[in-house]
């Protein structure tokens, strides 16, 4: 679990008998700020994304922040392994290409990084980038080279294909309200009753999304402001997530 706080972070480890122990609570001889998302891999290697070092994290809503970082903790230990990023959203190991993707919610685009095998990242590339209301937080992936975002605010979903072209799956938003927001974001004055708000119909401003009933064919999305989840059919199948076949009640720190 990340721990998304007002000033402080973390990452956290939550046990079947309701226990809560923390997993990395600083970086750097430091406090990790406030955390935004964590991952586990297939080799039990825990990546952890911080948006913006800014507080309040509200300052990060622009197109020129800068400050977010990934982090990666294994046998090593935690270091920073990729800084210098437009508020780091969600971050997944690619299950066939082992490569990492980050969303970058306000410099609007995905990026995509080769791993060595000690974890350093390389080659970084934008793979997609977004435009006209489009804030990319949540990400999965399809098997057949795609992968999806979800965007705050314009409650839309995106798939990218393995050729990069976009389609916009869904959207529920009023457009001009959409377009009061973009223009608070384009004059850098957005800020949080801008996501704390819904603009949709039935969703209440989607934020994540992932794969799942029994041929990985249903989309499950979380939403900021919702008390329940969606879910809408996929025409794909979703790649099936590494922690499908974890044992959960592995030993701390053995790779599942």
């Amino acid at each position: 679990m990340a721990h998304l706080g007002d000033t402080d972070g973390g990452v956290y480890r939550l046990y079947p008998d309701g226990a809560l122990k923390p997993v990395l609570l600083d970086i750097d001889n430091a406090p990790l700020p406030p955390t935004n998302y964590v991952h586990v891999d297939d080799l039990g290697r825990i990546w952890a994304t911080v948006s913006t070092r800014k507080q309040p994290r509200s300052l990060g809503y622009r197109s020129d922040c800068n400050d977010g970082f990934v982090v990666l903790l294994d046998g090593s230990g935690a270091r920073v392994v990729a800084d210098g990023l437009g508020y780091t959203n969600e971050c997944l190991i690619h299950p066939t290409t082992r490569q990492l993707f980050v969303n970058e919610t306000f410099a609007r685009r995905t990026l995509r990084f080769d791993v060595a095998d000690n974890g350093k990242l390389g080659n970084k590339m934008v793979v997609a980038t977004y435009g006209h209301g489009t804030y990319p937080d949540g990400l999965c992936f399809d098997t057949e080279g795609g992968f999806w975002i979800t965007s705050i605010v314009s409650n839309r979903l995106i798939r990218v294909d393995a050729n990069g072209r976009q389609t916009v799956v869904l959207e529920d938003v009023d457009r001009d309200q959409l377009d009061h927001v973009e223009a608070a974001y384009l004059a850098g004055t957005m800020g949080r009753p801008h996501l704390d708000r819904t603009f949709g119909r039935v969703l209440g401003n989607i934020s994540s999304a992932a794969f799942g009933g029994t041929k990985l064919r249903t989309l499950y999305l979380g939403c900021l402001l919702g008390s329940s989840l969606a879910t809408a059919e996929s025409p794909v199948q979703g790649a099936e997530p590494f922690h499908w076949h974890w044992d959960p009640f592995q030993v701390e720190g053995e790779a599942p």
